[in-house]
């Protein structure tokens, strides 16, 4: 038998409907996840770019589904290899899975485990595409997510979770994904920008949201999302760690958002849509890998200070002339270590581990271990992820052409625009009112849209 099946014996765990169930949901809110983040990326970009950004992270629902099914969940939990990455020919294709067949003493079948983490496997690195808006060919982009969850999310999520991987053994706490999700994606983000470079007009043209109401439909459904996200990683909810999880995840996004909003108001004067959207976003990447180790007032703290952290982090971008276009490395890869980091600060030692932190007790030890984790999964995320942009760049190039990024990725890659402005109640030329009566003259100067 593959490592993490038991069967339907006396002495196993029996399968519970009841946490089944729950999975089922939580997988199917891990799902939205991903078109959610197409909303809330699509709005932030340019209406030239609308439909290209929709599309970088659907087609990730795609290409990962297959590659999950055909060897990527044998990679992340088959049997260990060496510490780095599994297999077990029974998850070939999933074709050695029985139906009775529990996942490693929980009481969920494996194919809800499965697909679970195949929600997760989806996401990352749909979560990357932010980066890097307005430029990419569409086909190079497939062929990148093709390659990148292979040989860096298989392999990183094997070590962080997987049954011998390395920094499951060593004791590094991500209860869903600070690392092997967020900082994985906002390592690999900087990456590939590094290598193609920025947009025509990056710090010389305005690239401001073209739809905040879009942005922040999709931070809503981000946050209603990753209560799935965080509370089914406990895999049932038996002994209460799943419902202090829930807690926390919405706690720590709160106090997040305030804190975005409050540095924004001190900075720049005002409070804004997408500082909401984005601070609240900030507050569920931090919280992700902390919440199943913090107390609610550790989570406060927890996404205070990711809130504040990455509100002045999306900002050095401009220091250092790097174009993170949507923010994905200010915002998950900062986010993502904040939380890791500080979980060996708050970590209570009374939920999911006895783990403890520094504020109680458990001196550096933890923080150490999540010291390593961290910046092993940004460095080999970093380096990898770039290695892969520059041979993609070199063989079939990764950007489109100056002109066709100038008029529009959107009609290039996809023969389609977001929206149609030669309709009826739009794009009509423009008329002038009757004249009102006592002020003809400047009547027939104003003039309002068709």
């Amino acid at each position: 038998m593959p490592p993490g099946i038991t069967t339907l014996a006396a002495d196993t765990p029996t399968l519970s409907a009841a946490n089944t169930g729950f999975m089922l949901i939580c997988s199917a809110l891990v799902m939205l996840m991903t078109p959610a983040l197409a909303f809330f990326y699509g709005g932030m970009v340019r209406v030239k770019s609308t439909l290209n950004m929709l599309m970088m992270s659907f087609i990730s629902l795609g290409i990962v589904t297959v590659l999950w099914v055909l060897y990527g969940f044998g990679l992340a939990f088959g049997a260990d290899i060496g510490s780095v990455v599994g297999w077990s020919s029974d998850y070939l294709g999933l074709s050695g899975i029985g139906v009775t067949q529990l996942w490693d003493g929980y009481t969920i079948p494996v194919y809800v485990f499965a697909v679970f983490q195949l929600m997760f496997a989806v996401l990352t690195p749909a979560l990357i595409s932010g980066a890097l808006a307005d430029r990419v060919k569409f086909t190079s982009w497939a062929l990148f997510i093709t390659l990148w969850v292979t040989v860096v999310y298989f392999p990183v999520a094997h070590w962080v979770w997987g049954a011998g991987g390395w920094l499951y053994e060593m004791g590094v706490i991500d209860f869903a994904g600070g690392t092997a999700v967020h900082i994985n994606a906002g390592a690999a983000a900087l990456g590939v920008i590094l290598v193609i470079g920025k947009r025509v007009g990056f710090k010389k043209d305005p690239m401001r949201p073209h739809s905040l109401p879009l942005v922040m439909l999709g931070a809503g459904l981000l946050w209603f999302g990753w209560f799935g996200f965080n509370a089914g990683s406990w895999l049932g909810n038996d002994d209460g760690v799943g419902a202090v999880m829930f807690v926390n995840t919405q706690v720590a996004t709160a106090a997040a958002m305030l804190a975005w909003l409050g540095y924004e108001k001190l900075r720049h004067g005002s409070f804004t849509t997408l500082g909401a959207a984005s601070g609240a976003v900030a507050g569920l990447v931090a919280i992700t890998p902390s919440g199943g180790a913090v107390s609610p007032l550790g989570a406060i703290a927890v996404g205070a200070i990711a809130g504040v952290l990455c509100a002045m982090a999306v900002g050095l971008k401009y220091r250092f002339g790097y174009d993170d276009s949507l923010d994905v490395v200010g915002v998950h890869l900062v986010g993502g270590i904040a939380g890791s980091l500080l979980v060996g600060l708050f970590a209570t030692g009374g939920v999911q581990s006895d783990a403890k932190g520094l504020f109680y007790g458990g001196g550096l030890e933890q923080l150490g271990k999540q010291a390593v984790g961290v910046f092993a999964v940004l460095a080999y995320s970093l380096v990898v992820s770039a290695v892969l942009a520059f041979l993609l760049d070199r063989t079939i190039g990764m950007r489109v052409p100056e002109d066709d990024e100038i008029s529009g990725i959107d009609q290039v890659e996809h023969a389609e625009t977001a929206y149609d402005f030669s309709g009826a109640g739009g794009g009509a030329a423009p008329r002038t009112t009757s004249p009102a009566p006592g002020n003809t003259a400047a009547a027939k100067t104003k003039r309002v849209d068709a």
